[in-house]
């Protein structure tokens, strides 16, 4: 099995570096703290992690927080604890010895996901719900720029934003409100083309991926990736039936323009065109 994983590696590494060799000119740019500032560093077992959201970040950060002897279990870390709590260190947090130390030494890796499934898994998550940081900073202005006569009520919570309305925004290049890392692109969250990662792991074949990973930083063995869904834990996961849901929401055009969107990822992580 472990042999299969391997090849799994580097097959998905060779598309990688092939993907930016072919598409970006920017093998000698300097790496800056900007480029790093997703990277999380555990310093007991040497692992850096490129932070993609909705691709099992909050469980990563877990397995980080025991690998580093913050906890004692998975089990035991809340969800606040892990985004609010600043007990994991950031690379960009280091000087810039102490960034090319760690990006020379130790081992880098990120977890991805087929993008239409995350940018949908994203939406459900922080649109679909209570959320008083994505309604009114995102919502709002998604909902006064693109809704014909919208309703008082929604102009000012913001709450309601529909895919298709969101996916208007995502499309424009004079948005209304900035970027946010749940639906930025992996190629601009983890610069994969300036920072040369060991292992590509995929949010599809988590379990075994993810166990391979602990298996080669030598992790203890009693510890596994937790399995459990992190927020609306009730609540399916996002599976591509779901995401075709949303998708249909869409005119035709307005789907080609979401793969043309994320086409990078498309092409440098090997996902088929859906």
């Amino acid at each position: 099995k472990w042999k299969s994983l391997y090849q799994i590696q580097g097959e998905r590494k060779r598309i990688m570096r092939e993907t930016c060799l072919k598409y970006k000119s920017n093998n000698r740019r300097i790496i800056t703290p900007y480029h790093v500032s997703r990277i999380f560093v555990e310093d007991k077992y040497r692992v850096l992690y490129c932070e993609v959201p909705k691709a099992g970040c909050s469980n990563w950060k877990r397995v980080l927080m025991v690998l580093n002897g913050l906890a004692s279990s998975t089990k035991d870390i809340q969800h606040n604890t892990v985004h609010y709590g600043n007990y994991l260190k950031r690379l960009d947090g280091f000087d810039h010895k102490g960034i090319y130390h760690r990006l020379n030494t130790y081992t880098k890796m990120l977890f991805i996901r087929e993008p239409f499934e995350k940018l949908v898994s994203a939406f459900r998550d922080k649109f679909e719900h209570p959320n008083n940081y994505y309604h009114p900073v995102f919502g709002k202005a998604i909902i006064s720029r693109y809704r014909v006569n919208a309703t008082k009520e929604a102009l000012r919570t913001g709450s309601g934003v529909k895919f298709k309305e969101f996916i208007q925004y995502l499309l424009d290049v004079h948005r209304p409100v900035g970027m946010d890392i749940h639906w930025d692109h992996v190629n601009r969250l983890c610069s994969p083309c300036l920072i040369d990662y060991d292992f590509v792991g995929k949010f599809e074949s988590m379990e075994d991926d993810a166990n391979f990973f602990l298996h080669l930083i030598g992790a203890p063995q009693n510890l596994t990736f937790p399995k459990f869904k992190d927020r609306h834990s009730n609540e399916e996961r996002t599976t591509t039936k779901i995401t075709q849901q949303y998708f249909a929401q869409l005119s035709p055009s307005q789907r080609q323009q979401s793969y043309d969107f994320y086409y990078m990822d498309y092409l440098m992580f090997n996902y088929s065109k859906p």
